[in-house]
């Protein structure tokens, strides 16, 4: 796809970001947004952040800044917010992920940039949001999966509480929610004139990812005779989510003969097509259970028999057994094995570390049958501050010089 046939190419995004939160904006850029980095002298630490490093720069910013340019502004210098304000005055939004209000703090908030640029939108992205007694804690990504109650502490051999591994949601789920709001109010802001600020706590969007379970348990406070659970399942309120699965026999994971698979047989009939594709039928015929929402909770007699029936294949051949009579069965995966899992090869084609410095995975999206290309490196700070400055703002040699002079551009 090239950059002009990109669905947003001709928007321009003003990126005031630290470390992961910029996430947002990478999502922009691998639409073909314009995303301009601003960046105070020295950088993003993003750069210094996390792990691995490749060639002396870490992956967290080799995938959350691709497809940008950077500029290097000292925003706490009168200079330095002047060509700020005049980048603003000719974008569509500006992201700014830091602690709340820090733009507002440099008398760059949204009322000093809606008088530049009447239809700009600003997206302030932190933490945990600009309200609330929580508002000005210092965080990390899993402060917000643990405030959500998304993971739980685990306990070592030691008796020590730890963090155990996961994927990280609220880090990645605030930019989701941030991209998508910022391009409804923008799409907004080209019919009726007038920008927007939206504001986002990564906390808030961990918690809403995990709405199931929140939601349940605030069922469960009406009355019983109100708030049942499924009737395939004697009405019994089971705990939210897959923790009332652990009991769970035809929806359950499962050894396979060099693996595990994933059995999701909880309609009827795809018990049904398990069971006669496997020659079994009597195993149905004696439990048919109900048609929807019957996991046979408990069975371990049937739990029994499917462990050593799901022992005499592998993964794949289970995996093509399940498309070939219609039951529903999953390949288990770790971050480190699914690279070669099939599905993942054809849906999601590496981009390659010749051109970002790391492999990396692609927006998941495909458009017109292909998933985005991104062919600009993360930049390093200030990378194309005389470019964007010379293009966008028509600097000439002495103004840009002249910035220099005064530390402006760090």
């Amino acid at each position: 796809m090239t950059a002009a046939a990109a669905p947003l190419a001709g928007v321009r995004v003003i990126d005031v970001s630290m470390l992961g939160p910029g996430a947002l904006t990478t999502h922009l850029a691998d639409l073909g947004a314009d995303v301009i980095k601003v960046e105070p002298p020295g950088g993003d630490y993003v750069r210094r952040m996390s792990w691995p490093f490749v060639a002396g720069v870490s992956l967290l910013h080799l995938h959350i800044g691709r497809g940008k340019r950077s500029v290097v502004l000292d925003l706490r210098t009168e200079q330095g917010a002047s060509v700020f304000r005049e980048l603003v005055a000719s974008a569509d939004a500006v992201v700014e992920a830091m602690r709340p209000g820090a733009l507002e703090r440099r008398g760059l908030g949204y009322e000093a940039l809606t008088a530049l640029n009447p239809k700009i939108v600003l997206c302030s992205l932190s933490g945990y949001g600009a309200s609330g007694p929580y508002r000005d804690l210092p965080s990390h990504g899993v402060a917000y999966d643990m405030w959500a109650g998304v993971v739980r502490p685990e306990e070592d051999d030691n008796g020590f509480a730890s963090v155990p591994d996961h994927a990280s949601i609220g880090i990645h789920a605030g930019p989701l929610y941030g991209a998508l709001a910022l391009l409804a109010a923008v799409l907004a802001a080209r019919e009726t004139g007038r920008g927007a600020h939206l504001e986002v706590g990564q906390s808030d969007a961990a918690a809403a990812m995990d709405w199931m379970r929140i939601e349940t348990y605030r069922a469960y406070e009406r009355p019983a005779d109100e708030v049942t659970g499924n009737p395939a399942d004697g009405y019994e309120r089971r705990a939210a989510g897959t923790g009332g699965m652990r009991d769970a026999v035809r929806y359950q994971t499962y050894a396979t003969a060099d693996g595990h698979i994933l059995f999701m047989a909880s309609e009827r009939r795809f018990w049904r097509n398990f069971c006669a594709g496997i020659g079994r039928l009597d195993l149905f015929e004696a439990r048919p259970g109900a048609e929807y929402a019957d996991h046979a909770r408990g069975d371990l007699e049937l739990r029994s028999e499917l462990r050593e029936i799901f022992k005499s294949r592998t993964t794949a051949q289970w995996v093509r057994f399940g498309g070939e009579v219609d039951t529903a069965l999953s390949p288990v995966n770790t971050p480190e094995t699914i690279a070669t899992d099939p599905q993942f090869v054809e849906r999601l084609p590496w981009l390659p570390a010749a051109e970002l410095g790391a492999d990396q995975l692609p927006f998941p999206v495909h458009l017109n049958g292909a998933v985005p290309a991104v062919t600009r490196h993360a930049p390093t700070a200030g990378e194309h501050t005389e470019e964007v400055l010379r293009d966008l703002l028509g600097y000439g040699p002495e103004r840009l010089a002249q910035l220099r002079a005064t530390g402006a551009l760090g």
